[in-house]
Order: structure tokens, then sequence, then C-alpha cells
């Protein structure tokens, strides 16, 4: 069984209303505040958060994986290092990312973190494997296209920062 991850498995199931339920609390969309509350996160799933008239509780299934994943390594993404570029056709803007994995066997990916009417920005993911194996960590290029009448800036999040492509 795979080992739930913070932003792929957690972080999702935190709804905008259960956000707002907690605020006064913790950010839910925050790693280390979640992570220093997960036993208080886990008794208000299991009781009252969010309140039936603000979306009802969280199925079953998500408070077991959560109550999972607070239980176990609490795993998360680590931010990637890499060089990267812009490229524009007529058809298509592609931002391409080229380097180095840290270890064998980690993966990694570009993700829109976020968007507004004059940017997008883009993460760059590693997750590593739940057992570490042994081996040469491999030459990566990691590509996101989209279509070239979208002219908004381009920022990336990565271990670096954040940069804007040009």
């Amino acid at each position: 069984m795979r080992t739930p991850v913070f932003e792929l498995h957690i972080r999702p199931m935190f709804r905008a209303t259960d956000k707002a339920h907690m605020g006064f609390a913790v950010d839910l969309w925050e790693y280390d505040d979640v992570v220093a509350n997960a036993d208080d996160i886990l008794e208000r799933l299991q009781s009252d958060m969010p309140p039936t008239g603000t979306g009802g509780l969280w199925p079953e299934e998500w408070i077991t994986l959560f109550k999972r994943w607070k239980d176990g390594a609490r795993k998360r993404l680590d931010l990637g290092t890499a060089a990267f570029t812009l490229q524009q056709t007529a058809a298509k803007t592609t931002i391409t990312a080229t380097g180095t994995f840290p270890a064998a066997d980690v993966e990694g990916w570009l993700q829109l973190e976020s968007e507004t009417d004059t940017s997008k920005t883009y993460v760059l993911y590693f997750e590593a494997p739940d057992t570490p194996v042994g081996g040469t960590p491999q030459l990566f290029t990691l590509k996101e296209s989209y279509p070239s009448t979208d002219t908004r800036s381009v920022f990336i999040h990565s271990s670096s920062g954040t940069q804007q492509l040009h």
C-alpha cells in the first residue's frame, strides 16, 4: 500500500470549508501546522469538523487515510531543483526543467500551483521512494505545455525559491 503524501493525499482532502472552520487554530493547507496539530485535527474530524451545516463530516475513508498519514511517516513532497527554460512557438508555450534527481528512483514533475488573471506559478516536486534504493541518480527533463494564446507571466517555485521565467 502506498504511503500517503501530504501534498497529494492529505491537503486536497481539506476543503475550503474545513480550512475556514479551523482557521482560528490551524492552517490546514500548511504542512507544519497540520503536523503540529495532527492529533487535535483527527479528533475534530472524528467528531464535528466541519459541522453538518457547512459541509458535514469527512467520509470514513478520508479519516482513515488522514490517520494512516498521521501515524506513519507524515511524508511530504520535496521541492526540486533544476535549470528552467521557456520556449514559445505559434501554437504552444513549453516550460522545460532539466537536472539530476537527488537519488535513484526519485520521481519529479511540474505542477500548476496557482494562477491569477496575470500570472501562473508552477512548482517542481520531487518524490522519494518509500524505501530508498541503491543506484545512480538519473538525469531528467520535465516539460509542461500550454497554449501560446495564454500570455500570463510564468513563475516557478522550486527549492531555489520563486523565479519568473521570461
